[in-house]
């Protein structure tokens, strides 16, 4: 199939941007990367009458390390994460992490604002970056304001954007000595979607620990009561009972098959953050 027609605007400031979707009322999209807008597109599941292109936004494409935080611009590509374009990322779980998503060609052109924004709950930004308690930075008409990663997601495809606003930044916290982290994910094969994930993330310096699990249908899950216990009291904490036990508490609907797969994907992220060998860590 073929898109249905639209109006297409490309803009290269913020401010204008905004401006155009304000003026379609509810109507008007904005794409960056086009890797999740133009499937739909092509499929009649996004009808918009008019498309508001902010790749090319110079602003939309910079990543900056302030204090300790690192802020990224919607427009940054998935590929420039990978390759260690921007040197606060070069270190950062989410180098790890990019390399991992869809097929080359999409990380190329695909955008850490978009990917949020399609909000697709398979995706991986969606549940790395509400492990990483991430921030997020959108801007309307009205001004500015700061959206939680982990609150962010409503459900499949949906978010708590208003249709005047863009994603202009997100800030996740930068790597430390004490930065504890992993993520897995179950493919039916390489670059497909994720049939389960999970996402840890412990940093005893900032007194965080968050396990997310991700693919599950809906928004991503903390299971924050599990991540405290294992920040208290490290491996006893983490026995595959007490995994089991967390991922059926946050999936009671799963099958025994489905929840499996979460449990061995929580498994192995914690395996490769390492936080298990030590004795204890913050909360």
């Amino acid at each position: 199939m073929k898109a249905p027609k639209f109006a297409y605007t490309r803009v290269f400031d913020v401010g204008e941007a905004i401006a155009a979707l304000a003026a379609g009322a509810g109507a008007a999209k904005a794409m960056s990367g086009s890797q999740s807008l133009g499937p739909m597109l092509n499929l009649r599941l996004a009808r918009p009458a008019q498309v508001v292109d902010v790749a090319q936004i110079p602003s939309l494409r910079t990543v900056s390390r302030k204090g300790d935080w690192i802020e990224i611009g919607a427009a940054v590509t998935h590929a420039e994460i990978e390759d260690g374009v921007h040197p606060p990322l070069a270190a950062h779980p989410m180098h790890q992490v990019a390399g991992g998503i869809a097929y080359r060609a999409i990380r190329t052109r695909g955008t850490v604002g978009g990917s949020l924004a399609h909000a697709d709950p398979a995706a991986d930004w969606v549940v790395v970056l509400a492990a990483l308690g991430a921030r997020m930075m959108v801007r309307s008409p009205r001004g500015e304001r700061t959206i939680d990663a982990d609150a962010f997601m409503l459900g499949a495809y949906t978010t708590v954007l208003e249709s005047d606003e863009l994603i202009v930044s997100v800030a996740v916290p930068s790597e430390t000595s004490s930065t504890h982290w992993g993520y897995h994910k179950v493919c039916r094969k390489p670059g497909e979607f994720a049939e389960a994930s999970a996402a840890v993330y412990f940093d005893a310096s900032r007194e965080r620990a968050r396990i997310v699990l991700g693919a599950a249908d809906g928004p991503p899950l903390l299971l924050l009561a599990l991540a405290a216990e294992i920040a208290r009291n490290g491996a006893g904490a983490a026995g595959r009972e007490s995994l089991r036990s967390a991922v059926r508490a946050a999936l009671p609907e799963r099958d025994a098959i489905d929840r499996k797969l979460f449990t061995a994907c929580l498994e192995r992220a914690l395996e490769q953050s390492g936080v298990l060998a030590g004795a204890k860590h913050a909360e």
